[in-house]
């Protein structure tokens, strides 16, 4: 007997818990450069591609750096991004490692959210 589909597509909005909501929005729209996202002509995060990072406050949650689950950004080349990322003054969490085929860092947000970066790791 087969299955239906459960039809998933993609991943629609993250969440994240935000002490200063002013701040948040400075760091993901200023120094990460991603656009606001609006919701019934409401400010609810930013988008990150086809993704919502919602950004919460008065939420049950707190700002971590060990979130679970753990968020990991597709980036096309973790050095890069990383170098990126210093050069904006972000504060590195871990820097990019090579684990098999993908590189793989780290970075906090204005908060104190750890969230994970990758990429292929391309030749060695």
């Amino acid at each position: 007997m087969s299955l239906p589909s459960l039809n998933l597509l993609h991943v629609k909005a993250i969440a994240l818990a935000v002490t200063d909501l002013e701040r948040a929005t400075r760091f993901y729209t200023g120094t990460l450069a991603l656009r606001p996202a609006v919701e019934d002509g409401q400010p609810v995060g930013v988008h990150l591609g086809d993704t919502v990072l919602l950004l919460k406050t008065e939420w049950y949650g707190q700002p971590t750096a060990f979130p679970n689950p753990r968020v990991t950004l597709e980036t096309a080349n973790a050095r890069d991004t990383e170098s990126a990322l210093r050069e904006r003054g972000v504060v590195i969490g871990d820097p990019v490692e090579r684990y098999g085929e993908a590189l793989v860092g780290s970075f906090f947000d204005s908060e104190g959210n750890k969230l994970w970066f990758c990429s292929g790791a391309g030749p060695s």
